[in-house]
């Protein structure tokens, strides 16, 4: 009996040497990463949250589906519903093509109907090229254009090269004696065919 009793005095000596080392060893874990355990604790709490709720709206769609398997009126309207919107998505998409063919036309007989005022203004022998540089005129409404004019060369302006148009020295090559035309010349004997 007497080993039985030392079996229990023993016990509570063991118990409590326990609880105190498990109380400094809780506590010094708490005092160095108390904040740390709180805010991971809070995190996996709000993480869990979400996660049950798009678990069970997950279960919620996964179980309409079942059911709308199940029923063919509902599988039959969606799928009306569906159709009507791809062809509506389809009208729109053709709309909008035959806008840009008629633009395109629009463009292509414009850029014909100049060709033909080209063609009309080189047969009567006038220039073209004024027309060709000029904007084509807006058709967006008849209100005043907004189109800045082309500015006129004023009279007070120096022209880039002088001499009014007589090319300057050095533009042609110069007829030397060794040039060909020039010896082409002296042969023949005509010396007025050569303009210096």
């Amino acid at each position: 009996m007497e080993a039985e009793g030392d079996v229990l005095s023993a016990r509570p000596a063991l118990e409590t040497e326990g609880l105190r080392f498990l109380h400094v060893t809780v506590g010094s874990l708490l005092a160095s990463y108390g904040w740390y355990i709180l805010f991971s604790g809070i995190l996996l709490y709000v993480v869990f949250q979400k996660l049950s709720a798009r678990l069970g709206a997950w279960r919620q769609r996964q179980q309409e589906r079942a059911q709308a398997a199940l029923e063919p009126d509902v599988v039959v309207k969606r799928q009306e519903a569906l159709a009507a919107a791809r062809l509506k998505m389809q009208e729109e998409l053709n709309a909008q093509v035959e806008k840009h063919k008629e633009k395109l036309r629009q463009l292509e007989e414009e850029k014909r109907r100049q060709k033909i005022e080209m063609w009309d203004s080189m047969q009567e022998g006038k220039s073209y090229q004024a027309r060709a540089r000029r904007p084509p005129p807006e058709e967006d409404g008849p209100g005043p254009s907004t189109s800045s004019a082309v500015p006129k060369r004023k009279s007070d302006q120096k022209p880039l090269r002088g001499g009014g148009g007589i090319p300057r020295q050095g533009a042609y090559p110069a007829r030397t004696a060794t040039s060909p035309a020039y010896l082409d010349a002296l042969r023949a004997g005509s010396m007025s065919r050569i303009v210096s």
